[in-house]
């Protein structure tokens, strides 16, 4: 159930992304991070500011991103679905979690541990760098166990 929810979240952000830096990818992305980073080491305020900005600049992007992702994601629902949960595990969520979300402490979350979910919003508060770095780690660690060796994790 999770993962059908997952789809449209991905693809959304796909889009929003591919129509957001579509023209100068390379130059945006940069200075994109550079900009995310520098503010989230300042003040959360900053962050809902920036993307408060971005939203009222960006508004028309936005809902046509909603709109390409409602038919796409039905289609792939409908053409796909069983695949996407056949086939995903929760250790490779956790990956893809960790890698992409980590900083939040969103695999942490997934895998039900709640207390080391906090724990990584706090060190992302006090030191940003330090979160990303552990949850990278996370990610190596999820990629090299087995599905067995991955369940007593839980």
């Amino acid at each position: 159930m999770l993962q059908k929810a997952l789809i449209p979240i991905a693809v959304f952000l796909v889009v929003l992304i591919a129509l957001s830096f579509g023209e100068t990818v390379g130059r945006e992305v940069l200075s994109w991070i550079e900009s995310i980073t520098g503010l989230v080491l300042e003040n959360f305020a900053d962050v809902y500011y920036a993307l408060h900005d971005y939203v009222s600049r960006h508004t028309n992007k936005i809902i046509l991103a909603l709109v390409l992702t409602v038919p796409i994601s039905i289609w792939l629902l409908r053409n796909h679905g069983e695949s996407f949960a056949k086939n995903a595990s929760q250790r490779k969520i956790a990956i893809v979690l960790a890698i992409f979300l980590g900083w939040l402490g969103a695999h942490r979350f997934y895998l039900g541990q709640i207390g080391w979910g906090i724990v990584y919003l706090v060190i992302f508060w006090l030191f940003v760098p330090l979160v990303v770095v552990i949850s990278l780690i996370d990610a190596i660690r999820y990629f090299f166990m087995t599905e067995e060796e991955f369940r007593p994790e839980r």
